[in-house]
């Protein structure tokens, strides 16, 4: 079952793109309101949809017209799911950063800016393979 439409990959890989910038600044400074930022970034990607996260909405308007129609669409469930994964990682290094456990924001954060330049750099999404195992393991809904 999707949690939504198909979507074009190109977007969600200039997501990525986009991600990995902010968390590298974010790694490199430690300045824990750009990690907030890039944490309700994740969230509205994850628990509203992809379709009204920022970085969707840059490429849809931006980017999309100009590269023409994608060749081919992915479902959004586990892209969704990697956002949530996101979500969780860049939470918890915004609370170590802001509470001044360090050592803690800069895990987090380096295990989500190691995810985004997966997807960034080789077009694989971390987070989705995770969704796709988890599925390929839990016991199937019987009506």
């Amino acid at each position: 079952m999707s949690a939504g439409p198909a979507v074009d990959p190109r977007g969600p890989r200039f997501a990525a793109i986009l991600t990995t910038i902010v968390l590298a600044v974010v790694l490199v400074t430690e300045w824990w309101p750009l990690l907030a930022i890039q944490t309700v970034v994740f969230a509205v990607g994850a628990f509203v949809g992809l379709k009204q996260m920022p970085y969707s909405i840059v490429y849809r308007y931006v980017l999309a017209p100009r590269l023409g129609p994608a060749g081919e669409r992915e479902d959004a469930a586990p892209l969704r799911f990697a956002q949530a994964v996101g979500f969780v990682f860049a939470l918890v290094g915004t609370f170590g950063f802001a509470v001044g456990i360090d050592a803690l924001g800069i895990v987090a954060t380096a295990f989500a800016l190691f995810a985004a330049f997966l997807n960034a750099t080789f077009g694989f999404c971390l987070g989705c393979e995770m969704y796709l195992l988890i599925k390929r393991f839990s016991p199937a809904r019987t009506s």
